[in-house]
């Protein structure tokens, strides 16, 4: 995977970095901070050089903070099982899956519910054959790049989980499932 290339630059040429996915947020790089400098080691890159390059060179430290941001986002997303996205009246339950991913959505049609509330969720948990839940399932082959299928979720918001929800909502389906004969 190579998203390099050589651009002009006054006179020179210098690699560009296409990025993939996007920059980590300063908090995020702050917490990956021994990981960066094991990155920047692996390019032969000491502290006193580091220093040197973000006074002198911005525009390359900048680069190689693109370049680690999209190999922290394609380690993290092939690791990555299942996604979430909760918000007041949905609920869509994502397991990443080798070939395709697999989805429970939640719909509750009572708009004075809110299921990203402890007391909203209960009512869910509690009222599941109401007539204002609606439960859906369905399957997803990826496109081209599984990650980048995934990445596009976690910009809409989705959040990776350990697919708690995923089970209990999918093993509530096969239960129903048993118990009408299907």
């Amino acid at each position: 995977m190579n998203y390099n290339r050589a651009v002009p630059f006054f006179g020179t040429a210098f690699l560009l970095h296409l990025m993939k996915y996007r920059r980590l947020t300063k908090e995020q790089l702050e917490e990956l901070h021994p990981e960066f400098i094991n990155f920047l080691a692996t390019q032969t890159i000491t502290a006193t050089e580091w220093e040197e390059i973000k006074a002198n060179k911005p525009e390359v430290a900048e680069e190689e903070i693109d370049i680690f941001s999209d190999l922290v986002w394609e380690g993290v997303l092939g690791k990555a099982e299942f996604l979430e996205h909760i918000s007041p009246n949905t609920m869509n339950l994502f397991e990443l899956r080798e070939k395709e991913m697999g989805l429970i959505s939640i719909i509750v049609g009572d708009e004075k519910i809110d299921i990203t509330t402890p007391t909203g969720y209960k009512w869910l948990q509690n009222n599941l054959l109401d007539e204002e839940v609606k439960i859906f399932t369905a399957t997803k082959a990826y496109g081209e790049d599984p990650n980048a299928d995934k990445f596009k979720l976690i910009e809409s918001g989705a959040v990776i989980t350990k697919g708690d929800l995923f089970r209990y909502f999918d093993d509530l389906m096969e239960m129903g499932k048993e118990k009408n004969g299907f």
